[in-house]
């Protein structure tokens, strides 16, 4: 059990600065303020299964993909390691916010002109604002390089990607049902200093990503 609680724990460091709950708290708020309590809900509750679907998708598909398109574990390892650098450059000195972003302007368009309620859950909420790129990135580099049975127990690489997705998936709920409260207690300063502190972190994982693709094209 205790190798079980080190995989999910591994995993929820990694994924978490890049899904980032709060960034995507603030867009929705931004594009769910005329939607009733229950249509917020329902959106929240669905782009959760949306984002345990696509990393679901990502981990099982992921070797499939590289395969298929004659992709190497090192050549994934770099251009992941630039997508999720370039991910944390972007959070550390954002240009605009979320709520500007070129999905979100257009839910919010579509949402003005449209007479009955328009599904926010899959874009922006799930993809690209909590499962986007660098998230995928990350989890197919994962997939391709964890070994069952000697990175972690069979049962282990079996179980702890499951447990990790779904409570990833659990914390975006919980953050979307609760964003009310969440933007009253930190604020919109909060959220932007939490997430230029996970854009560091990003940086760093993705300059080290770069550096032992390179390595392993150097000792190959």
């Amino acid at each position: 059990m205790l190798e079980l609680f080190q995989a999910v724990g591994l995993g929820l460091v990694v994924l978490l600065p890049l899904a980032n709950p709060l960034t995507t708290v603030a867009l929705f708020l931004g594009l769910a303020g005329d939607m009733n309590y229950r249509e917020r809900n329902r959106q929240a509750l669905e782009a959760s299964v949306y984002v345990f679907a696509i990393m679901m998708v990502a981990w099982y598909a992921g070797n499939a993909v590289l395969h298929t398109f004659g992709i190497s574990i090192p050549g994934l390892r770099i251009a992941g390691g630039l997508i999720v650098a370039f991910i944390g450059f972007k959070m550390l000195f954002p240009a605009q916010p979320a709520a500007h972003s070129v999905e979100a302007k257009y839910k919010h368009d579509e949402l003005e002109t449209a007479n009955q309620p328009v599904n926010i859950a899959f874009v922006p909420l799930a993809m690209p604002s909590t499962a986007g790129p660098g998230t995928i990135a990350m989890i197919i580099s994962s997939a391709s390089t964890v070994k069952s049975g000697v990175d972690f127990s069979e049962w282990v690489y079996r179980v702890a990607p499951v447990i990790t997705f779904f409570t990833v998936s659990l914390i975006l709920w919980l953050a979307l049902r609760s964003s009310g409260t969440i933007m009253k207690l930190v604020g919109k300063s909060g959220i932007e200093a939490i997430s230029r502190l996970m854009g560091f972190l990003l940086v760093c994982m993705g300059v080290q990503f770069v550096i032992n693709g390179v390595l392993e094209v150097i000792h190959g």
